[in-house]
């Protein structure tokens, strides 16, 4: 029992109207992983069933095309190679290979018909192209190590994987589930589905043990695919047949706490450059004096708000304006002309407060007398005593230095 190739250039001629029936594939789109033949010429087996193949039938195999010869549930013959084959049933299993070479042998030493006399004779197709679109989504965040950021985040990935059938019979054994006329992938999708989220989240994990910044991981697809191959591929190889083909990633999004500590620390990096501290700490006073002036109870309430919030603040926004210059002349290279300090501006502080004048030149300072009584002349105006002349030299108004009690250049007296 088996197939042997037909002379392609009989089709269509005298030759042809000895075979009985033409078979192709049923319907198989680009999910499709598992038809049955459908016949499409009908010859004298006008008793059959569409799928039964009788002696002497032709099937048609195209590219990319496994076509598998069942009896009973058992495979009696193959081929992996495109072209018409003529059902024969007193040959032996010709076992055209193709690409597989001798692999597709040892499975089919597996589950190959007993050699049994054929009683029902089936022909049935097995998708070789790589079946894409497959989409995939993890139901919960995976954990991810980032040693940039130094915490332990978390991320949810959607996109697509594909698949390849690497060993047809062993995948049409394991996989394909039985008296089905055609199988897609999304009827056997849901355990894959699984095994596969499960594995991504391994391979997600080395990626974050190997070093890879979180957020590399979108633009990664190739090497998650690798990583994927290393964590999936021979299991689902040896026990079923197929592999991973290529993982696409659409969109990895965080969870609302790493999204959290990710922003603080983007931000304590960019105020760790003292260029970048400085215009924060200018753009905060110049937001600050826009608020005052759009001020609901008047820009005057608003910027005696504002000189109160600054007598408060001003110490601490000069003395961060001095550590920023300080840090920025320190990251000057060696060598490299340094700028020249800058004047100290008054606080603002010290700018609100309010002034005390001085006395004139020629005023004379306070002094309390004896009794208590605070004076500003020569005698107390409470009880009449002398203003004390202070012990020492003095500087008369002429200039002149002097110890005694008169001025030596003038004749004023002291004090």
């Amino acid at each position: 029992m088996g197939i042997i190739k037909a002379v392609t250039s009989a089709i269509g001629g005298s030759l042809a109207d000895q075979w009985l029936d033409v078979f192709e594939a049923g319907d198989m789109d680009s999910q499709t992983v598992f038809t049955s033949g459908v016949r499409i010429r009908k010859g004298q087996n006008t008793k059959g069933t569409d799928n039964t193949v009788s002696n002497g039938s032709i099937i048609h195999v195209y590219p990319n095309q496994f076509m598998m010869l069942v009896d009973g549930g058992k495979i009696v013959d193959y081929t992996a190679e495109e072209g018409y084959y003529t059902v024969n049933n007193s040959s032996l299993p010709s076992l055209f290979n193709g690409e597989f070479g001798e692999t597709l042998t040892e499975s089919f030493n597996r589950v190959r018909y007993g050699g049994q006399t054929p009683l029902s004779q089936k022909v049935y197709f097995i998708n070789l192209q790589e079946i894409k679109g497959i989409k995939f989504g993890t139901r919960h965040p995976i954990n991810y190590f980032d040693n940039f950021y130094n915490a332990e985040l978390f991320l949810r990935a959607h996109g697509t994987y594909s698949i390849k059938i690497t060993d047809p019979i062993l995948f049409y054994a394991e996989v394909i589930p039985k008296n089905q006329s055609r199988v897609g992938i999304e009827a056997i999708n849901e355990q894959y589905l699984n095994e596969f989220l499960e594995a991504l989240q391994s391979s997600i994990n080395q990626m974050s043990a190997d070093g890879t910044r979180i957020s590399f991981v979108s633009s990664k697809g190739r090497e998650l695919g690798q990583y994927m191959a290393g964590t999936l591929d021979e299991e689902w190889k040896r026990a079923r047949g197929m592999e991973i083909q290529a993982v696409g990633i659409a969109s990895i999004s965080y969870d609302e706490d790493s999204v959290k500590l990710i922003n603080m620390r983007n931000e304590g990096a960019m105020l760790g450059d003292p260029n970048v501290r400085q215009g924060y700490v200018q753009g905060a006073m110049a937001r600050g004096m826009e608020a005052a002036g759009s001020n609901a109870n008047g820009a005057l309430a608003g910027f005696m708000g504002m000189g109160m919030g600054m007598n408060v603040g001003g110490n601490f926004m000069g003395a961060a304006s001095a550590a920023n210059m300080q840090q920025m002349q320190m990251q000057q290279p060696y060598g490299q002309p340094q700028p020249a300090p800058a004047a100290a501006a008054p606080s603002a502080a010290a700018a609100s407060a309010p002034q005390v004048s001085q006395p004139a030149a020629g005023a004379q300072a306070e002094w309390t007398c004896g009794c208590g009584n605070v004076n500003h002349g020569k005698f107390c105006s409470e009880c009449g005593s002398p203003r004390p002349v202070p012990a020492g030299p003095w500087t008369c108004s002429c200039g002149t230095v002097n110890n005694g009690k008169f001025c030596s250049e003038c004749g004023r007296p002291r004090g």
